[in-house]
């Protein structure tokens, strides 16, 4: 499907649960992912697998409180 292709996501909390998992949704169905997350390692892996599963990805890390 390319129900987002074309279109981008700002998804904060990405590194892992919900916010992993609508990133990774949204990478399949071809649109770009930016996640914020405070875990680095968490963002590296998600930019990796958002790129193998055919999206686009940038990872920033940030705390969305502040």
């Amino acid at each position: 499907m390319t129900r987002f292709q074309g279109k981008v996501a700002l998804i904060s909390a990405a590194g892992a649960g919900i916010g992993r998992a609508t990133a990774m949704t949204i990478a399949r169905e071809g649109g770009t992912v930016v996640g914020v997350d405070l875990e680095p390692k968490l963002l590296e892996r998600l930019a990796a697998d958002v790129v193998a599963a055919g999206g686009r990805a940038l990872a920033v890390r940030a705390d969305a409180l502040d």
